[in-house]
């Protein structure tokens, strides 16, 4: 989920020293999903933001807990970022922590930083990382969509910056041939409408063991299989018993 909603800040304090912390921003009405985050890591702070134009939570967790908990966890079991922008910022956090770096201004190049990690060369080596399906439930959290065009499609989505591979990962999960598409040059989107398309949709995230989508997006999730089930298009796909 970081690779969508979240990011690792690392700035200059106003003595000099560097500050580091990571950040998961959701609006406001999500906050469920931050306080499952924190249940099961036991790390971070949960902050609440009434701004009335754009209301929001976010879990912040210090460099400490950084430090000594969640990133040597992800190096224990290989699990790492998989989206340019966070590696790199993974990669600047682990370099300051391992040479104890304290002044920002001897942080140095940071395009000469080691790789903690080296992202998959093609879309089916990303496939083959064991994480990446329970990875890929955590990024639709962030960045997917489950909703009804207007024509009662129903239709399954994903957007993000552009990260060719890494959506073309998503098309060999979903077996799928449908074209990732490129919008304004700057993102990719994978969407799928067919029955056959939903029906892997649902099989992967009802029937694959991964972990539940959970928060808004569990409930977004629930309310389109319901649709689904009262769609004479989709009403006979195999959907789970369960439904909100």
């Amino acid at each position: 989920m970081v690779d969508g909603d979240g990011y690792i800040q690392i700035t200059r304090t106003s003595k000099g020293f560097i500050a580091m912390k990571l950040v998961i921003s959701l609006q406001i009405e999500d906050v469920s999903t931050l306080e499952y985050i924190h249940s099961v890591f036991k790390v971070g702070k949960i902050n609440i933001y009434r701004d009335n134009r754009n209301p929001s939570c976010k879990l912040v967790i210090n460099r400490t807990d950084l430090q000594q908990i969640v990133f040597p966890l992800l190096l224990y079991h290989n699990i790492f970022f998989l989206t340019d922008t966070r590696k790199e910022q993974f990669d600047l956090a682990i370099h300051i922590l391992e040479q104890d770096i304290k002044n920002f201004h001897e942080i140095g190049n940071r395009k000469d930083l080691p790789s903690v990690f080296t992202l998959p060369k093609t879309a089916l080596d990303y496939t083959n990382l064991f994480f990446f399906k329970n990875w890929l439930v955590g990024f639709t959290m962030a960045e997917g969509s489950f909703f009804m065009k207007k024509n009662n499609d129903g239709c399954f989505q994903l957007k993000q910056r552009v990260h060719t591979n890494l959506f073309e990962a998503f098309k060999l999960v979903f077996n799928t041939t449908r074209k990732i598409e490129v919008v304004e040059g700057l993102y990719n989107q994978f969407g799928v409408s067919s029955k056959a398309d939903v029906q892997r949709v649902i099989d992967f995230f009802s029937f694959s063991g991964v972990h539940p989508l959970v928060g808004l997006k569990g409930i977004q999730y629930m309310q389109w299989l319901n649709l689904l089930r009262n769609n004479n298009r989709y009403k006979n796909l195999n959907l789970p018993e369960t439904v909100i």
